[in-house]
C-alpha cells in the first residue's frame, strides 16, 4: 500500500472518533500539587496569560495564582478563540491587555501562553514591541502548524468548534504559523511528549503531546527549549512547568537537568 493511501485510511479511522474526542469538555483540568515555597517578592513586572483554542482564562488560573504568589502583577483575560481570527484577537483583545499593563506603569510585560496563545503573540509582535527586558514563555505552541488542522479543517464539526483560527494552523508553508516573520525578544518554549489521545498521535510524526509534535513546537528565534512528560490539555498545570516558567522569567533560560 502506498504512503498516500495509508495516510488516507488512518485519517478516515481517526475521523470516526473525532466527534467524540472533540466534544469532551474543553475546560476540564486535572489537579496538580504545588509544594514550591512562595517568596514574599513584589515587583512591577506584569505577566499576561493567553489561553489556548477552545479554552477560557480558567485554564490558566493555576499559573496565574502561582506567579501572583511569586510577586508578579498578572492579567488573565479570556478571548473568543473559536469565533475570531488570530489577527482580530491580536489587534483587539491582546492589544488591550498590553495597554492595561502600560497604563499600570509596568516595568516589563512578560507573556505566558498556551497553544494558540503563542501564535497570537507572534502575530502581535509583527508590528509591536514589548518593553526592554520582557520575556515570553510559550507552552505547547503550534509554531510550525499542526497535522491535526491539516486532517480535520474541512470537517463541519471542526469548523463549528474552532472557527476561523482553526483554519489557519496547518503545516503548509503558507499557513499562518509558517508565514509569520521572526520576532524579537527572549522566548522560551515548553512542550510535552505524553499523549492522552493515541488516535491524534497516530497522525502526528515523532513525539507529541496529543495535539502538537515536539518538533513543530520549536521556534527558530527561541532562546531555550524544554520538553516535559505531559499532555497538551494539562501541561499548563504541570508542577515542573509552573516552576520553569518562573525560572525563565527570572533568568531568560530554563533549568536543565544534567
Amino acid at each position: 500500500m502506498n504512503p498516500v493511501s495509508s495516510r488516507s485510511i488512518r485519517t478516515g479511522i481517526v475521523r470516526l472518533f473525532l466527534a467524540g474526542f472533540l466534544l469532551i469538555p474543553l475546560n476540564f483540568c486535572a489537579p496538580c500539587e504545588d509544594k514550591t515555597d512562595k517568596p514574599a517578592l513584589q515587583t512591577n513586572d506584569h505577566v499576561i496569560f493567553l489561553h489556548g483554542m477552545g479554552r477560557t482564562k480558567f485554564s490558566m488560573r493555576k499559573l496565574e495564582i502561582y506567579l501572583s504568589e511569586h510577586g508578579y502583577q498578572t492579567i488573565n483575560e479570556g478571548y473568543p478563540s473559536t469565533r475570531s481570527s488570530v489577527e482580530k484577537i491580536s489587534d483587539e483583545y491582546f492589544h488591550k491587555m498590553v495597554n492595561q499593563c502600560r497604563e499600570n506603569g509596568a516595568d516589563k510585560i512578560h507573556i505566558v501562553t498556551h497553544s494558540l496563545g503563542g501564535i497570537v503573540v507572534r502575530q502581535y509582535l509583527q508590528n509591536h514591541l514589548l518593553p526592554k527586558g520582557s520575556r515570553i514563555v510559550m507552552i505547547s505552541p503550534p509554531n510550525k502548524g499542526s497535522e491535526l488542522a491539516d486532517a480535520f479543517r474541512t470537517l463541519i464539526i471542526y469548523k463549528w468548534l474552532y472557527g476561523p483560527a482553526g483554519q489557519v494552523l496547518g503545516t503548509a508553508p503558507e499557513s499562518l504559523p509558517n508565514s509569520l516573520k521572526l520576532i524579537k525578544g527572549e522566548i522560551g518554549v515548553i512542550t510535552g511528549n505524553s499523549t492522552m489521545n493515541p488516535f491524534y498521535s497516530w497522525l502526528i510524526p515523532g513525539d507529541d503531546d496529543g495535539k502538537v509534535s515536539v518538533a513543530r513546537a520549536k521556534l527558530e528565534e527561541m532562546s531555550d527549549f524544554l520538553v516535559v512528560p505531559s499532555s497538551h490539555s494539562f501541561i499548563m498545570r504541570h508542577p515542573e512547568v509552573l516552576r520553569q516558567v518562573i525560572v525563565f522569567l527570572e533568568n531568560g533560560k530554563f533549568e536543565h537537568k544534567i
